[in-house]
């Protein structure tokens, strides 16, 4: 069974490699899915939303929300936050894949 929970937070970046308007400092809201795969058990839960927020929250989205995340991540694009974030949670939770929206329309997906 594959478990979501979907997380938001505002942060700011600028990305010093690309050669654009994206190079200057500027912020969004972020949209984290974090998808973890377990087998439905006990009572018929796979995984518990409450114990998957509570890890979430703590590992990524304290660190991330109302941040610089340059501070955070080296060249924090999509892509590389999305493996931050499963980086950050690897140990804790059976990650399936992370999912990170930059815009409401342009979002990177990564499965290890």
């Amino acid at each position: 069974m594959l478990v979501t929970k979907i997380f938001q937070f505002d942060g700011a970046h600028n990305l010093l490699e690309y050669k654009g308007k994206c190079e200057k400092l500027h912020g969004h809201t972020w949209t984290l899915h974090v998808t973890v795969e377990a087998e439905v058990g006990r009572g018929g839960i796979a995984f518990d939303f409450n114990k998957l927020k509570e890890i979430v929250t703590q590992n990524v989205i304290s660190v991330l929300d109302h941040s610089y995340i340059n501070d955070v991540v080296p060249d924090p694009s999509a892509e590389n936050i999305a493996i931050w974030v499963f980086e950050k949670l690897k140990n804790d939770l059976p990650i399936h894949g992370i999912r990170v929206y930059e815009t409401p329309t342009s979002y990177v997906t990564y499965r290890p």
